[in-house]
């Protein structure tokens, strides 16, 4: 119940202070006809009392968007009311309001300036009055340290509550994270074995038919067994496939499988959105004429800049920026990702594989991949990818 009350105000923050300040407004209101009438007040009409009460109740509509503007606005005004020989009111209490504002959403430094002022305006306040006394001083700054206190810890909580947040939404990325890592290695697995049982059973395939074809005119029997066997084992091939290549279709929850599953894999065509997409600031350079690359050449290259900007983003630090050069030469495509952040004394984590992926995409198309920190600060990927004539 507590959090939807919670969520509620959070999407309702502006009416939530305006009626936090209403019984406020209504008791500076049910008091103006009492105050402007009685003659221990310093002489102030009724319009000038609620125009008053106005400057000072009103901006508290603000306090928890603009803290450190409303106090301000809200001191100030107090300060010349009190330049002007009128003594303090109920709706001088808006300094209080706009001062627990301030501890429980500024920092400390702020907070503790708005204390303070506090503290000077009771002393200002009360230094109008012939009767007063250090007990009574001590007094009210008592009450005005309880609502500052009171601040601070609203403020500390909240930030706990934030770093819990955060925490938990972290070990939920990092468990989903997980669980895709998992299925990802399952999946490898499942694809080497589907290699190794269509090389196993071509290979088959390949030494019936070989021998079908020498006994076919020799040995009529023995060939009609070769095909047979042929038959055979293709059947059992085209079983097992479907059978892995069920389980890699299918999501380990065993529901449908996702449509981006069967979209085509990006290219160089698709580099440009990638880039856009970075989360970071990219440029993008090409030069030379574009060379006609099969469709795994341009998955390899887009998969290496994608990761290259991964790192960067992961590993930079705030305000890095990066630069992927594409030259097409007459022998070879030379890729080079650089960047000017921090990467390069970044710590490694642990667990990561994301050049050696690099360099084994790379290297089945004959290629090669130097990743290595930049002379003048930064991290630089560059790969060296061979074309055809």
């Amino acid at each position: 119940m507590f959090g939807k009350i919670r969520a509620w105000s959070q999407r309702r923050r502006m009416l939530v202070d305006v009626l936090w300040v209403t019984p406020l407004i209504a008791l500076c209101a049910a008091l103006a006809t009492t105050y402007t009438q009685s003659p221990a007040n310093a002489p102030v009409d009724l319009v000038g009392y609620l125009l008053l009460s106005t400057a000072l109740l009103v901006p508290l509509f603000w306090r928890n968007s603009h803290p450190r503007s409303v106090f301000a606005l809200v001191s100030l005004t107090s300060f010349g009311q009190w330049l002007a020989g009128v003594d303090a009111f109920p709706a001088n209490s808006a300094v209080l309001v706009a001062m627990y504002a301030m501890a429980s959403r500024c920092r400390f430094r702020w907070a503790l300036a708005a204390g303070l002022v506090s503290e000077l305006g009771i002393f200002l306040a009360l230094s109008h009055w012939d009767t007063v006394s250090l007990g009574m001083f001590l007094s009210c700054s008592f009450f005005v340290i309880m609502i500052w206190l009171t601040g601070i810890y609203a403020n500390t909580r909240q930030r706990y509550l934030e770093g819990l947040e955060e925490r938990a939404e972290r070990a939920e990325r990092e468990r989903d994270q997980q669980a895709r890592m998992a299925a990802a290695a399952e999946r490898a697995r499942i694809a080497r074995e589907l290699h190794d049982v269509v090389a196993h059973n071509v290979s088959v395939i390949i030494v019936q038919a070989d021998g079908a074809s020498f006994a076919i005119d020799s040995d009529p029997d023995q060939a009609r067994q070769a095909v047979h066997a042929i038959s055979k084992t293709g059947r059992e091939a085209l079983a097992e496939m479907r059978r892995l290549v069920g389980v890699l279709r299918d999501d380990p929850a065993g529901t449908a499988p996702d449509a981006a599953d069967y979209t085509p894999q990006p290219g160089l065509a698709q580099l440009e959105d990638l880039v856009r997409g970075s989360g970071l600031p990219v440029d993008l350079r090409v030069t030379g004429t574009p060379h006609e690359l099969s469709e795994g050449e341009q998955l390899a290259v887009y998969r290496l800049v994608q990761e290259a900007l991964t790192n960067t983003l992961k590993h930079g630090g705030p305000g890095a920026r990066a630069t992927v050069e594409m030259e097409y030469g007459m022998r070879e495509l030379v890729v080079r990702v650089t960047d000017d952040g921090r990467g390069a004394a970044a710590p490694l984590s642990e667990g990561g594989h994301g050049l050696l992926g690099m360099r084994e995409r790379v290297s089945m198309y004959g290629g090669a991949v130097q990743a290595a920190p930049r002379p003048g600060g930064g991290f630089e990927v560059l790969a060296r990818l061979p074309v055809a004539a």
